[in-house]
């Protein structure tokens, strides 16, 4: 199946669920809960979930980072100075 549940009916040959095989998927603009079940988050996002940083790094790709300058270590605030 298409969808990965159960509901498909053998004699009519389609999915309960999702339509198969009907080339479009089955969704209902009424059902609020149904929608949130299938959006987009309730996966894997294999793509998605790195896009975001790529975002704010300006979709940057086959550069090095500039290298950071060490700033003079400060005095430690464990140490009591008298």
């Amino acid at each position: 199946r298409r969808c990965g549940r159960r509901a498909y009916h053998i004699q009519k040959k389609t999915c309960a669920s999702c339509a198969y095989p009907s080339p479009k998927r089955r969704h209902f603009e009424w059902s609020e809960k149904a929608k949130r079940r299938r959006t987009t988050g309730t996966g894997r996002m294999r793509y998605l979930k790195t896009v975001q940083r790529k975002f704010r790094n300006g979709f940057r790709e086959g550069t090095t980072p500039k290298p950071r300058k060490r700033t003079a270590a400060a005095p430690s605030s464990t140490v009591a100075t008298k």
